[in-house]
């Protein structure tokens, strides 16, 4: 009996040991990963291509409408606008809006679901990189960890352009120049304010709006980005 517990235990404490090599093996992927976007743009997101995928369920054939371009030749505009709408403390914190977050899980205590993330743009960019979009404990923690390492590694430029580059702007656009040119017909470097600050608005729905759509709430929430983008710093 007793070699056969000795057995047991040790057979436990091999498994924890493999477990534990192989989630810093993960570790060190994801970190080598953004060691290269450091200077290296990224082809495709972990999000892209989950999309694509779903898109190529109805039509094998299609194809994400997606074109990077250089952080110099996206509209100071749009910058603003994004910083804006999705994560005004952007300059100041390191990868975590702490009064943000308190304030979404308030919310979302109060309604009994989740209504608000609190998410950065840190964060935003680490889930599109690399994650899933399931809401677990276990992938919010893998988030933050990636977050940490870009934050340490990126420059805030450097994390504003990737973001810009990979978030979605319609039904398989991504991107500030592929966004610009399907809604508006125009160049991400030529982006009036109004335009930037619409684009802006429909990143938390992105697939609801084709080119000229129209509604209230969109309306609305252009004019509140718009108004406060003025104050706005950029890195």
């Amino acid at each position: 009996m007793f070699r056969l517990l000795r057995f047991i235990g040790r057979s436990i404490g091999y498994s924890i040991l493999a477990a534990l090599i192989g989630l810093v093996l993960v570790q060190f992927w994801f970190f080598l990963h953004i060691w290269y976007w450091v200077d290296h743009n990224p082809s495709s997101t972990a999000f892209m291509d989950a999309r694509l995928e779903r898109l190529r369920e109805k039509n094998p054939q299609t194809a994400l409408e997606y074109r990077w371009v250089s952080y110099a030749r996206i509209s100071p505009n749009l910058k603003r606008a994004i910083v804006v709408a999705e994560d005004a403390k952007f300059l100041g914190h390191e990868g975590f809006d702490w009064d943000g977050i308190r304030s979404a899980f308030e919310r979302n205590r109060q309604k009994g679901k989740v209504v608000a993330g609190g998410s950065t743009i840190s964060q935003q960019l680490a889930k599109n990189l690399f994650l899933s979009g399931e809401r677990t404990w276990w992938r919010k923690a893998q988030e933050a960890v990636i977050t940490v390492m870009m934050e340490a590694v990126m420059s805030k430029r450097r994390i504003l352009e990737i973001y810009l580059n990979v978030i979605e702007w319609g039904n398989g656009v991504f991107g500030a120049e592929a966004a610009a040119r399907y809604h508006f017909g125009v160049p991400a470097s030529e982006l009036s304010a109004g335009q930037a600050a619409q684009l802006a608005a429909m990143v938390p729905s992105p697939r609801r709006y084709g080119p000229g759509t129209e509604t209230p709430y969109l309306a609305r929430r252009t004019e509140i980005i718009l108004s406060r983008m003025g104050a706005v710093a950029l890195p």
